[in-house]
């Protein structure tokens, strides 16, 4: 929705923060008068003083959630009281709603591994009037399929990289019964989803997509009629140059930005032009059934001073490239120096005519990592094709698997940000 559409609500936003983080008064000064231009984008370096407040005089009835540290490898506390929760929970409820309308289900089984999304999601199914179960992450991908055979879920709630680990160890003939499957967490490119949606017997409509910040919360759903992401009522997305937000050094494409959000309704955390380090392509504003809403196309990858090489690296275009010509594949990307690296491990036999389409796929459809191949800032790329039985879930001398694998490593010392 417009900003100008919405000014007396972010004028009380921009009250309601001064009043609840002193130093965020402090930050904008004394000065009373409200100006949107005036107010400054939430970047990491000014969200310090939130990141590190004393959890000690956190209310005992606030809930915590813990996301990706800092270079200092200390984990981000973010906090939900009880407001915040309530309308955590209405704003999935209202979405979930939106998207199983059209569906006959009565059972949901939550596959989400661990965070705010797992920690919900039973309740919110069972306030919408479905059965549902949780699936403990620290089981093995073959112990998932059971509890699928044997809940026999009319929905299942998932990430794409676990739907992903599921898919591998998958008998081909394995029956996943399910009517639909709702994503949260990671890019699902349409290619993917297709190649998702034929696995499990369903269609590509059947595989849907939203969008999610443990700071901020629900964010946006994909709607199938206009094939675009909806930001949800209450929040406001805004489209910044990354120089806006202190970084001058990054470029994007024509239609491309940095996604900012502001939230009407969130309260502990300062959620007013928060700069998430998404990259969105062609956010707009535009008028449905008489109504305003925003809506892009897809969130593509993600910017920020620790990626060096890896901002200008889409791990949506990367797997929607490979995805047209692979039904199942594990795609991983490394940056190491200035060598650019794309390991695709499928159990599908690729013959060289489908290897050079992949390749040629790969220069035509990313013109940055063309345009910085051409300029010399990476050289040739690799695409290596592996077999299913290699292990590349994690780059040589990383140790242990995550549960959440990583799409792109940024090699050489540099700490690459998680996009999977």
């Amino acid at each position: 929705m417009p900003i100008s559409m919405n000014l007396p609500s972010l004028r009380a936003k921009w009250e309601e923060v001064r009043l609840l983080y002193p130093w965020y008064k402090e930050m904008t000064g004394d000065n009373k008068s409200f100006n949107w231009e005036d107010v400054p984008l939430l970047t990491q370096d000014r969200l310090l003083p939130y990141y590190e407040s004393d959890e000690k005089a956190v209310p005992l009835d606030w809930n915590v959630y813990r996301t990706s540290g800092t270079s200092g490898n200390k984990r981000k506390a973010i906090y939900y009281d009880a407001s915040d929760e309530d309308a955590y929970i209405q704003y999935k409820k209202e979405m979930f709603a939106e998207l199983l309308k059209n569906y006959e289900v009565s059972r949901a089984l939550s596959d989400m591994g661990t965070g705010h999304a797992e920690a919900t999601a039973v309740q919110i199914f069972e306030e919408l009037g479905l059965a549902c179960e949780s699936v403990p992450f620290g089981l093995p991908a073959a112990a998932h399929l059971i509890r699928i055979a044997e809940y026999q879920p009319d929905v299942l709630y998932t990430m794409p990289s676990l739907l992903d680990g599921m898919l591998r160890v998958a008998p081909a003939d394995f029956n996943w019964g399910v009517q639909c499957v709702i994503l949260v967490g990671e890019p699902a490119p349409p290619a993917w989803r297709q190649r998702v949606a034929e696995r499990l017997g369903i269609t590509e409509r059947d595989v849907m997509d939203t969008l999610g910040s443990i700071e901020i919360g629900t964010i946006a759903y994909y709607d199938r009629s206009i094939e675009r992401y909806v930001v949800m009522d209450g929040i406001i997305a805004e489209g910044v140059e990354p120089a806006e937000a202190g970084l001058p050094d990054v470029e994007l494409p024509a239609g491309e930005q940095l996604l900012v959000l502001t939230s009407l309704v969130r309260r502990r955390f300062p959620a007013l032009r928060f700069v998430t380090y998404d990259v969105v392509r062609d956010l707009r504003v535009e008028e449905r059934d008489g109504k305003r809403m925003t809506t892009f196309d897809a969130i593509v990858k993600r910017v920020g001073p620790e990626l060096k090489h890896g901002e200008k690296i889409s791990i949506y275009d990367i797997e929607n490239a490979i995805f047209k010509h692979v039904r199942q594949a594990v795609v991983k990307v490394l940056v190491n120096g200035n060598k650019l690296q794309v390991n695709i491990t499928t159990a599908d036999d690729l013959n060289e005519d489908v290897r050079t389409a992949i390749r040629d796929e790969l220069h035509s459809t990313i013109p940055a990592i063309g345009a910085m191949i051409r300029g010399g800032l990476l050289e040739q790329m690799d695409v290596l094709f592996l077999g299913k039985d290699t292990d590349s879930a994690t780059p040589e001398g990383t140790g242990k698997k995550p549960i959440k694998q990583k799409k792109l490593f940024v090699q050489q010392g540099s700490e690459g940000r998680d996009h999977g």
